[in-house]
């Protein structure tokens, strides 16, 4: 009886260690650690730091490759320091102009799956110089949101001169202001001077790269340009090729660019704008580059990263398919089959990812726009899965789009459900903490960065992005996911 008694003991004995250890695996992976009092006091400092003095912008080059082409990438608090109050101010007109951003988004895409083609968007007197208002489909850019906007460092004309310009993967037209400007918004650099460079050259009305943009005209033989944006926010010009300088890395001649003498909106910072998107005029496309990828600091930070053409992906990148839309070409479609919280798949169908005949649906991966969004019923099941979870934090009234709140100010850190992206065949992408659970204020109140949409496709935006080197391989048709890799 002693010895049976004994052998029980025993097997209970590695048993409790068993589970144990199995526990303590299952909450490695089930829940993140978030440092509440780290997050909340850069709110403080980005208030409370000159962006211009702070460090010397200049002097921060990019890593260069033999066999790639790099630009210096900076979060927008870096060169243009926020005119708010305080930090709920800013998050405020941050959420604002995202949402305008995303509404702009939807439209364009709603008219093209219509049908809408590119002959029906041209004015009826292609003679005269476009107007603002002669456009009648908007068309989105990073530029018009004030959160998450990154600037690269881009040197353009010969001898080369350096803009900062925004980056947008929702884009394809690459512009920037030029002299003689007869409407032009505040810019950190002097207005780019084309007569003052010896690449400059006029592209005429016939070529294939005038008919190739979404709304031309024709002046005195020079093809012009138009981009509108759903705030209200355009550019209108000569449509011209140059030579673009990658700091210290390369140039290349002969790039199609917009050169904008009218422009406005609220583009407060930057001279212009790089289009990556997939359309046959964007930076990517023209450059024949077989992959891209850039890594999005925290935008808060006083950091800086790096936007890179042919260079290749990190080795621990988590991998998913780059899709197509056959309907919709500038946006880049990523296979997406699930997500997770707290360790367990959210019940959301697949189709819900999905693009269908139609072109419609499916999910792109959108550097410009900041919060994610996801269809309704998806977006629900993600939140109550999180929400179920956190029960023991003190909640919080919801801010702006917001809808699931905390009140994190007694806390220097807290342990938060993970929440991962599922690409299928057991590839997955878990996000830190920070990458879903923001502040919004600097008083200790932070919100799930998610939120619903009735419009499609859904959109996982740059909150969800920071900190992650993100590469498109266009050649294999794929895009990786690589986390820390700023």
């Amino acid at each position: 009886m002693a010895d049976r008694s004994y052998t029980l003991l025993l097997i209970l004995f590695f048993l409790s260690l068993f589970l144990h250890s199995t526990f303590s695996r299952s909450l490695t992976h089930t829940t993140n650690l978030l440092d509440v009092a780290a997050s909340t006091q850069r709110t403080l400092d980005l208030l409370s730091y000159n962006s211009q003095s702070s460090h010397n912008l200049e002097e921060m080059k990019p890593v260069v490759t033999s066999s790639s082409l790099s630009f210096s990438l900076h979060p927008r608090s870096s060169v243009h320091k926020p005119l708010h109050g305080d930090y709920a101010q800013l998050t405020k007109s941050r959420l604002d102009r995202d949402s305008s951003r995303v509404k702009s988004l939807y439209n364009k895409i709603e008219l093209i799956l219509a049908g809408v083609n590119r002959s029906e968007l041209k004015p009826a007197v292609s003679s005269e110089l476009l107007r603002p208002e002669a456009l009648e489909t908007p068309i989105t850019s990073g530029v018009i949101q004030g959160s998450g906007e990154y600037f690269s460092r881009v040197g353009f004309g010969q001898p080369a001169r350096d803009y900062y310009m925004v980056i947008d993967t929702g884009s394809d037209i690459s512009w920037l202001q030029c002299k003689p400007c007869y409407d032009c918004y505040q810019q950190t650099d002097p207005v780019f001077d084309p007569t003052a460079s010896s690449s400059y050259r006029s592209i005429s009305c016939g070529s294939t790269q005038c008919s190739a943009l979404q709304v031309s005209g024709c002046r005195a033989g020079v093809c012009q340009y138009q981009v509108s944006y759903g705030d209200g926010s355009y550019t209108v010009g000569d449509f011209a090729t140059e030579t673009m300088m990658f700091g210290n890395s390369g140039t290349v001649p002969n790039v199609a660019i917009g050169c904008g003498h009218n422009n406005e909106g609220l583009f407060i910072g930057a001279a212009g704008l790089l289009g990556l998107g997939g359309g046959s005029l964007s930076l990517p496309s023209q450059l024949r580059a077989n992959s891209f990828s850039y890594c999005l600091v925290d935008r808060d930070s006083r950091d800086a990263s790096t936007l890179e053409f042919n260079s290749s992906p990190p080795g621990d990148s988590v991998f998913a398919p780059l899709l197509q839309n056959s309907r919709v070409h500038t946006y880049m479609y990523v296979g997406l089959t699930g997500i997770s919280v707290g360790g367990h798949m959210v019940d959301i169908s697949p189709s819900v990812f999905a693009v269908d005949e139609s072109g419609s649906g499916g999910i792109i991966v959108d550097c410009g726009t900041a919060v994610t969004r996801l269809q309704t019923q998806a977006y629900n099941m993600v939140r109550d899965s999180f929400r179920s979870l956190t029960q023991n934090l003190p909640s919080s009234a919801g801010f702006v789009i917001f809808d699931t709140c905390y009140d994190l100010s007694s806390m220097t850190t807290v342990s938060v459900p993970t929440v991962a992206f599922h690409f299928g065949n057991g590839r997955t992408l878990p996000l830190r903490a920070a990458n879903y659970l923001i502040p919004v204020d600097s008083g200790g109140k932070y919100c799930l960065a998610f939120a619903p949409t009735d419009s499609s496709p859904s959109i996982i935006g740059n909150i969800q992005q920071q900190g992650t080197r993100v590469s498109y391989d266009l050649a294999n048709s794929v895009v990786g996911f690589s986390s820390n890799k700023c």
